[in-house]
């Protein structure tokens, strides 16, 4: 089933789910209406060829789906403003991709009656080789969440989890694509350091990050099985890996998700 779906919020992620649903997934663009009080976003979506609506209660009264793509702090006052408008009251399925903002605050500012689902899209997703994952609320069935899905395929991996594990999905998949770039700036200082050319530096560094993340993902096997492969007795390998855990490169990483996680979880409050 094709849902005509409003976008509230046409920023970074607006624009890249209706890029992918209209470049890549060939959605007709009259089945998508947007609307941003931004600056300058408006040409994006006549490039596109998608409706632009005057306020969010314009849009979503004339669609069967309306994407939440609000920052945070926003989403309550946008949510209360569909509300007072009478926007929801044909019970249209919501999609939230607004971080720290539960499953229980969304159904609070709507009818019990609306179904609801929460997603957590990350950046890769602008070029269509992201992760998004969802939960459903309490009236979002089967069917909801297959249309939900239908918005996010065009732009990379869905997964469907629990709600309980949403901040760590925000810490480690929303928050991670910023660690990576700094892990791959850092390989290629080291690079650098050791006389490569800067630009050839960081082109191996990420064709390296990229090939290594898709041979874990191919080959389903784990990431230390991956590792002792590459890392030969008394070869340079283990010396690098050495000098990495004396700067407790692990522990680092690993407080930096949960500490990601643990401010996701703060968020929408």
């Amino acid at each position: 089933m094709t849902y005509k779906l409003a976008i509230v919020g046409f920023g970074t992620m607006g624009q890249a789910i209706c890029g992918g649903l209209v470049e890549a997934a060939g959605r007709p663009p009259a089945e998508v209406i947007v609307c941003d009080k931004g600056k300058g976003v408006r040409a994006r979506a006549e490039a596109l060829g998608v409706a632009w609506a005057a306020s969010p209660a314009d849009a979503a009264r004339q669609a069967e789906a309306v994407l939440l793509c609000v920052k945070p702090k926003d989403l309550g006052a946008v949510l209360d403003g569909l509300r007072t408008a009478g926007a929801l009251d044909h019970d249209p399925l919501v999609v939230s991709i607004a971080a720290g903002v539960d499953l229980a605050y969304l159904e609070g500012r709507v009818k019990p009656t609306t179904p609801v689902v929460r997603a957590m899209p990350n950046t890769p997703c602008s070029i269509r080789m992201g992760t998004t994952v969802l939960a459903p609320g309490r009236e979002a069935t089967e069917a909801h969440l297959a249309v939900a899905r239908t918005f996010f395929e065009p732009l990379g991996a869905v997964i469907e989890l629990e709600e309980p594990h949403f901040d760590a999905v925000t810490g480690l998949s929303a928050s991670g694509p910023a660690f990576i770039f700094v892990i791959l700036e850092a390989l290629a200082e080291g690079g650098v350091q050791c006389g490569l050319p800067r630009a050839v530096a960081v082109e191996l560094a990420a064709r390296m990050t990229l090939g290594s993340a898709a041979m874990v993902l191919q080959t389903g096997r784990h990431p230390a099985a991956l590792k002792d492969e590459v890392t030969t007795p008394a070869g340079c390998t283990i010396a690098g890996l050495l000098a990495l855990e004396d700067g407790r490169i692990r522990s680092v990483l690993a407080r930096g998700i949960e500490r990601a996680a643990q401010v996701a979880g703060g968020l929408g409050k």
